[in-house]
């Protein structure tokens, strides 16, 4: 028999802590994997690119979709995949020649130098060349992805409808989007860096403790300080849809405390709705653009599947699975930080820096990271057929089916999905499933065909 998907994480985990090997080819293990995901990803894209070229519409769809919508889907999503496929090869030819060239050595020599010119500081101010040497790789990264952005929004986008942003907007949101990663992302990594020095032996217990107490900060703050700089949030009217929305938040004890309206359509034409807020301060947030393609039985019926997450407890349920991963990657780290060979392979000679050993750490763990994500899609989808459920027993089973057909129909969302391509890939499942497993028990419902 073949090895079941937990040997093979406990193989992964067992190469990776074979650390103390001097021997170990780190950078060829590193490069090994790279070119194996790359070969895999590219095998299931080209099963899903063969089915969108495809020109027949699917059977279990013919009473919902168009011939016209799903041949814009169809182009869509070829659209998208091709551009995913450049992409792709892009990032890894400059990831291979940033490991075969030691690119990472040369920023960081590159930031000491910054310093000791800025600040006339030597290599002892570790943290403050973390920083610099943050700062730097930004810019880089943003320098070498910005064509990706700019052809993807206003060529792809553009070109199916969905762009609705200027290129003075795109602008603004680059540039306060990076002013506000640094003044968070700066403070974060000097006492992220200074909490691993001086927590000794055990760092990894007090690193993971300073993360969570930060991404509950992030939390709060997010989209009550930092969203706002990007899009206006405005009450939802008085009227019929805010008496319903209300009522079912009533109905099922959901502590809503406030209901908005964000201007979505303000960058781009897809649609969306989510709650937020810790305990008894629930605020539930519409897209502009799911108010304008959605009747209001149907916005309900979409907020009843976003509640039934809150209902199964599936924030709480994926948290608590993000903090688990998440200290079991700082205690794996902690048997790295300090392996000088490791760093030596990775063209770092004299100098073994906390927040470069993290960075080569997330190379050699990558393999173990690709294998949990895809559980972690597999129980993401679970959750979904859970929420569609509680939705349907609410009593909402045909305006949440209309409605999820209008937003696939509206985002031009995957009409004819590979299996295995979805399998690995989704955190949702595809839309002829969930219309299956909401009307199977209400079969008399009935759903309109959407233009």
């Amino acid at each position: 028999m073949g090895a079941s998907p937990v040997d093979s994480i406990h193989q992964s985990l067992g190469t990776l802590l074979d650390y103390n090997k001097d021997t170990f080819p780190y950078k060829e293990f590193v490069l090994g994997v790279m070119f194996t995901v790359f070969l895999w990803e590219e095998y299931l894209r080209f099963r899903y690119f063969r089915k969108l070229c495809a020109t027949e519409v699917p059977k279990a769809l013919r009473e919902h979709v168009t011939q016209e919508t799903f041949d814009k889907a169809q182009a869509y999503g070829r659209d998208k995949a091709k551009f995913g496929f450049v992409e792709t090869v892009f990032s890894l030819v400059q990831n291979t020649l940033s490991i075969v060239y030691d690119f990472l050595p040369w920023l960081w020599d590159l930031s000491g130098e910054v310093m000791f010119k800025l600040a006339g500081y030597g290599s002892e101010y570790e943290i403050t060349q973390s920083i610099i040497f943050f700062v730097l790789l930004t810019v880089f990264s943003t320098v070498i992805s910005l064509p990706f952005s700019l052809y993807q929004t206003f060529v792809i986008e553009e070109r199916h409808g969905f762009n609705k942003q200027t290129l003075k907007l795109f602008i603004s949101d680059t540039i306060k989007g990076h002013l506000v990663g640094g003044i968070i992302g700066m403070p974060f990594l000097a006492g992220f860096l200074k909490v691993i020095k001086l927590g000794g032996e055990n760092f990894y217990l007090y690193v993971w403790l300073f993360m969570v107490a930060f991404q509950l900060i992030m939390v709060s703050i997010f989209p009550t300080f930092i969203q706002p700089l990007f899009n206006k949030f405005d009450p939802l009217p008085e009227g019929e849809l805010r008496t319903m929305i209300e009522a079912l938040a009533s109905r099922i004890s959901f502590p809503l405390t406030k209901l908005f309206v964000i201007d979505g359509s303000k960058r781009s034409g897809h649609s969306n709705a989510y709650f937020y807020g810790f305990f008894k301060n629930k605020r539930i947030v519409l897209y502009d653009t799911l108010l304008e393609h959605s009747n209001n039985e149907e916005v309900c019926a979409t907020l009843a599947h976003e509640l039934g997450h809150w209902a199964c407890n599936h924030t709480i349920q994926m948290l608590v699975f993000a903090q688990v991963q998440l200290f079991a990657v700082f205690y794996l780290f902690s048997q790295f930080v300090n392996n000088k060979a490791m760093y030596t392979a990775f063209g770092f000679m004299k100098s073994t820096p906390t927040l470069i050993g993290f960075l080569l750490f997330q190379f050699l763990y990558s393999p173990v990271e690709s294998i949990l994500q895809f559980f972690v899609n597999m129980n993401s989808r679970r959750n979904e057929f859970q929420a569609d459920a509680y939705a349907r027993d609410l009593g909402y089973a045909a305006p949440l089916a209309s409605g999820l057909i209008k937003l696939q129909l509206k985002n031009l969302g995957t009409m004819n999905p590979d299996w295995l391509h979805s399998m690995y890939y989704r955190s949702h499942p595809e839309l002829v499933e969930r219309l299956d497993a909401i009307l199977t028990p209400a079969r008399g419902s009935k759903i309109e065909k959407v233009e």
